[in-house]
């Protein structure tokens, strides 16, 4: 008697809500302390860790549903997933945050990258201003937008394809 596979999709989309509301809720934590339009190290690198936890979490979830069985290509399409569904959210929430919450944030951000261009005093002013002007072109929400699901999909195949390869595991062949 065959039993009902459990659906890739499901769990990415699943644990992408969770990953894009705890993406949410670290967004709305670094606008409290007015550290939204930073970015950095440190940021990038909790986005990260968060994002490989669940991508983690919903391949092993996944595989237990599935009798401890899973290919790689069915545990790819989860992380993806995952990384998406999660992106998508963050992208919207970000659009809310910039256009809605603080419609200041890309100004901030400009400046506060003008300071830290100056502070590395690499470049000359003309250089500087040259980056800055360069930077707004690519601060319109479309470009945002387009960055931002690009970026996940990205991060999310480079992110999937080591707990893929090490979680995986065939079923033997009747």
């Amino acid at each position: 008697m065959e039993q009902n596979q459990p659906k890739t999709g499901k769990y990415a989309l699943n644990f992408g809500v969770v990953l894009g509301a705890i993406s949410v809720v670290f967004a709305l934590m670094l606008y409290s302390l007015d550290m939204h339009y930073q970015g950095g190290f440190a940021v990038m690198g909790v986005s990260i860790v968060l994002t490989i936890v669940f991508v983690v979490i919903g391949m092993m979830q996944f595989k237990k549903a599935n009798d401890g069985f899973m290919s790689f290509g069915q545990a790819l399409k989860i992380g993806v997933g995952i990384s998406l569904v999660g992106g998508i959210i963050g992208v919207l929430f970000n659009q809310v945050l910039i256009n809605f919450i603080d419609p200041e944030t890309m100004t901030k951000a400009l400046e506060y990258q003008r300071e830290q261009l100056i502070a590395a005093g690499e470049l000359s002013m003309e250089q500087i201003d040259a980056s800055m002007e360069m930077g707004k072109s690519f601060s319109t929400p479309v470009m945002q937008i387009a960055f931002g699901l690009l970026g996940s999909l990205f991060f999310g195949f480079i992110l999937s394809l080591v707990p893929a390869l090490i979680l995986k595991k065939s079923k033997p062949e009747d």
